[in-house]
């Protein structure tokens, strides 16, 4: 793996000339995630995942993209969103950069529910225009593995947010940013058409919790990061052999 941010432009000449040009970039948010959690835990989760399988695709990892489409959180303080438009826009611009550079391939690993449309979309525009191909990567079987994990239940099926499942992720990759002493359930009464349509999250929970932090451990942190890595390597293998 080459680090982006810590390589010189020779470096990323040496690397292309004897790799295959396959670039990863994590794509995060700066949201609220309950009192116990940083804002920043969708981007560490998504650095987290998208390290690992630059590593084993000896790819080339761009620095995480730290502000995302979350809309449905601003009303608590702290959160920082940015238009679909904007991610759009920025995964098209980086796209097209590394094209013009001699990449092969863009990976994006996505860490947050509202960026999936706008990436999805750069994706479709890049195949569109026979451009670089983009694959998004949704942390492909998180619900799997919460499934085996979890000793809590989910507040709506699926639903991750600063539930035990992302407390256990942070509580692996920066636990110095997890306040065990704020953790708390919360269990919101959501609405009969929640998830059937777009609706802002922060009304719907006073703290910003969705589920239960309180059982989350490293160890359970390890194990959902490495399961995601471990799908979403096998989508790249997948793709990369496709493309020939």
């Amino acid at each position: 793996m080459l680090e982006l941010a810590r390589a010189s432009w020779t470096d990323v000449r040496d690397h292309l000339a004897s790799h295959r040009g396959i670039a990863v970039l994590p794509v995060g948010a700066l949201e609220q995630h309950g009192p116990h959690l940083p804002l920043s835990t969708d981007t560490l989760q998504a650095d987290a995942v998208a390290r690992r399988l630059a590593e084993r695709l000896d790819a080339v990892l761009l620095p995480a993209l730290p502000l995302g489409n979350t809309w449905s959180n601003d009303q608590l303080p702290g959160t920082v969103s940015v238009s679909a438009d904007t991610v759009y826009a920025f995964a098209s611009d980086v796209a097209a950069s590394l094209e013009r550079a001699g990449y092969e391939l863009l990976v994006l690993v996505n860490g947050d529910f509202g960026n999936r449309n706008p990436l999805q979309r750069a994706a479709e525009d890049a195949a569109a225009r026979g451009g670089i191909p983009v694959v998004v990567l949704d942390y492909p079987g998180l619900v799997e593995i919460g499934d085996e994990v979890k000793e809590s239940p989910w507040a709506a099926p699926g639903l991750c947010h600063a539930d035990e499942l992302e407390t256990s992720m942070i509580l692996a990759v920066a636990p110095d940013l997890v306040h065990a002493d704020r953790m708390a359930p919360s269990y919101p009464e959501l609405p009969a058409d929640f998830g059937l349509r777009q609706m802002a999250l922060a009304p719907l929970s006073e703290t910003g919790v969705f589920g239960d932090p309180r059982p989350a451990t490293a160890e359970k942190g390890e194990r959902i990061i490495e399961h995601v890595v471990a799908q979403s390597e096998a989508v790249m293998r997948r793709v990369i052999e496709a493309l020939g």
